[in-house]
């Protein structure tokens, strides 16, 4: 096995794809790889990378997109053997409220990170049940290999990659360098790039040190701390996280 983490899986019309194993949990056992994998969108899969997510053994595909967002830009999951795609949608409220801004003035960075902070405190106060349902198929072996995406795979993906990495005992240090892999794992779209004001650009094609954290400070002011916020959302209690780490690690 790599000891160069993130696991990248490397696809010809995907960026941002890769293995959740590797990274040391709970008793210092290892996350088992080939089981959990997150990604940006696969709308631009290739032949090619059909094979190579048949080879890893996909079975679930979990779509965070909004449904507008996902009908938009559909991937072509259905050539993927024995696959299923599962939508779980969180609804996007970036580009919204940017244009509800650009009708009076011009967005600024500054728009864009405030939009940001709001979206990561929603995560766990409106947007859980999502979550709740890929903890579901993760805890089921027989879901694996289990995908996750949204459209860049950073901020909804991120946060519930995080989910899963706390709920195996993964350090804050390491499920940190996993969210800020995004920075040089995704390659945004060329054309979303020009299109995007520079200040705005700058700012919402990226991941951010200061956003996982108000994820997690907003968890803990709300509900005390991650694992009771688990109990209570996803159905992780303390047996089920703990049956969950025998299953994911080794």
């Amino acid at each position: 096995m790599s000891e160069t983490l993130p696991i990248l899986v490397p696809l010809e019309g995907a960026t941002n794809v890769r293995d959740l194993g590797g990274r040391r949990g709970a008793d210092g056992r290892r996350v088992r790889t080939g089981r959990l994998f997150r990604s940006a969108s696969l709308v631009g899969m290739t032949p090619a990378d059909v094979a190579t997510l048949d080879a890893l053994g996909l079975r679930t595909i979990c779509d965070l997109r909004g449904l507008k967002e996902a009908a938009r830009a559909p991937a072509p999951l259905g050539s993927v053997p024995h696959v299923t795609v599962h939508p779980v949608p969180i609804e996007p409220t970036v580009g919204a409220t940017l244009r509800a801004i650009e009708e009076t003035r011009p967005a600024t960075g500054e728009d864009v990170m405030a939009i940001l902070r709001r979206a990561y405190a929603a995560y766990s106060r409106e947007c859980w049940q999502p979550y709740r349902t890929i903890f579901a198929f993760a805890r089921d072996p027989s879901r694996h290999g289990l995908l996750f995406h949204c459209s860049a795979g950073k901020d909804r993906t991120g946060f519930g990659a995080a989910l899963i990495q706390t709920a195996l005992g993964v350090a804050w240090d390491d499920i940190m360098d996993d969210y800020m892999a995004t920075n040089r794992l995704w390659k945004p779209d060329p054309e979303l790039a020009e299109r995007l004001p520079p200040p705005v650009a700058e700012v919402l094609l990226r991941v951010h040190e200061e956003l996982l954290p108000l994820a997690f400070d907003t968890i803990r002011a709300d509900w005390g701390s991650p694992e009771a916020f688990m109990e209570a959302r996803l159905g992780m209690g303390p047996a089920e996280r703990e049956a969950f780490r025998a299953l994911m690690l080794e």
